[in-house]
């Protein structure tokens, strides 16, 4: 632990953190994002079918994929607690780092097997996939403060979002030559296979041998971790107790509770756009053909990651002139236009515009949150657990917000109805940070 404590906040360790969102954003943004989205809806074009038989019933493809990632961060929302605990009382949160990067990475690699055959194999994956880029990155969140002093946070956190935004463009673009131009790369037509879908297939491997490969510079120099003193039993369950532990002590602790509920209101709405941004453009926006569809929306993501670079950095240094709060209310009052400018998009200019504010204010919020909620802690060795508490509002957050928008969008027949309905939670949020102000240390 001496030696933890003595690289605190020294360059290496500082790089050594960040450098994790380089190897598993490829995740968030080929996976998530991207790729695998045009894969998933390309086997049932090619196939010619809108509905598969499984579990029992015949399901859409659509709420299929919808059913399985709510069910994943349901799994994520209970498993992270767990995790933590376990991590906590053995103070060796590395080595579930690493498992979670693993699982997540083979998983990926897994999904080069995912076809309409073997539709409970892919799914699975598809799964584990979620589960592992998730749960990894809750545990990395909660090294911030153990490897940061807090003048340092808001930088390093902006750090690990922009090499993340990097990163994960750098492997799309080489995946998207692959996919548009598969000829190029040697990938044919075989078996009755089209190449553009071997080639998104092998877009996945990619991504599985990207994480695991540049995760390994983290391994090589992040701390164990601390391990918990006293007793330890039922280890199991003891994420669960601190978790109650994290909620009393926010009773003592007015602003750090006060800043989570104005965090989990508004991180709804973020997360909630971030996962349904695309199929809001597809449905919405007048692209003409369909290869302009799969083209604009392609480009769309890439504008948002690289411009999401710009934002965090940004955001960073608008913070340490005029407080990590405020930037976060006017972060949210862009939200507020967005939404209100979203319900009126037409065209693919019109998104493309969107396209580039999202990506402004999207990688200054999740980095400012990040380093705000890290600097807002109380003095305390048992990170892990108050990150766990963090990540689990966040994904619950992600059931309610998904869940409201879906709602909305099928009781009105309109997607852009839930727009504005979004934009309600950042005006909440705003209020909700107005009083996290108002609270002294």
């Amino acid at each position: 632990m001496a030696q933890a404590l003595a690289l605190k906040g020294s360059k290496k360790l500082l790089n050594a953190w960040a450098f994790y969102d380089w190897a598993n954003s490829v995740y968030s943004l080929v996976i998530s994002s991207a790729i695998f989205p045009i894969f998933y809806g390309a086997l049932f074009r090619v196939a010619g079918i809108e509905k598969v038989m499984i579990f029992g019933g015949e399901i859409a493809r659509a709420p299929l994929i919808s059913y399985v990632t709510s069910l994943a961060f349901v799994f994520i929302a209970i498993v992270t607690p767990l995790v933590s605990g376990i991590a906590d009382y053995l103070g060796n949160k590395r080595l579930f780092l690493k498992f979670f990067c693993y699982l997540g990475a083979l998983s990926c690699i897994g999904l080069y097997w995912f076809s309409l055959e073997n539709i409970y194999f892919g799914l699975i994956c598809y799964f584990f996939g979620l589960v592992g880029f998730w749960v990894s990155f809750a545990i990395n969140n909660s090294y911030l403060p153990d490897i940061a002093f807090p003048e340092q946070q808001d930088g390093i956190s902006a750090k690990g979002f922009s090499l993340g935004y990097v990163g994960s463009v750098i492997l799309l673009v080489f995946n998207l030559a692959m996919v548009m131009k598969p000829d190029v790369f040697g990938i044919t037509d075989n078996g009755g296979e089209v190449a553009e879908i071997k080639a998104m297939k092998y877009s996945f491997i990619s991504v599985g041998i990207w994480w695991i490969l540049f995760s390994q510079y983290t391994f090589a120099h992040l701390p164990k971790g601390y391990k918990r003193e006293g007793e330890r039993k039922n280890i199991v369950l003891n994420g669960f107790k601190e978790l109650k532990s994290v909620w009393h002590q926010l009773g003592e602790n007015v602003r750090l509770k006060r800043y989570l509920g104005a965090f989990f209101v508004y991180s709804m709405a973020v997360q909630t756009i971030m996962l349904i941004a695309t199929y809001f453009g597809e449905e919405e926006i007048n692209w003409g053909t369909d290869s302009e569809r799969t083209t604009g929306l392609i480009i769309s993501i890439l504008v948002i990651q690289i411009v999401a670079i710009f934002g965090a950095t940004v955001t960073a240094k608008v913070s340490k002139k005029y407080g990590n709060i405020n930037t976060l209310m006017v972060i949210n009052c862009i939200w507020v236009a967005l939404c209100v400018y979203a319900y009126f998009l037409q065209t693919p200019m019109d998104f493309y515009i969107a396209a580039g504010f999202v990506g402004v204010v999207m990688g200054g919020i999740q980095a400012l949150s990040r380093s705000t909620y890290s600097k807002f802690l109380p003095e305390t060795t048992d990170t892990t657990s108050f990150f766990s508490f963090y990540d689990v509002a966040e994904k619950i957050g992600i059931i309610i917000g998904t869940f409201l928008y879906g709602a909305v969008a099928q009781l009105t027949g309109s997607m852009r109805n839930s727009t504005i309905f979004l934009g309600l939670f950042f005006l909440m949020g705003i209020y909700l940070l107005t009083r996290v102000n108002s609270i002294k240390k």
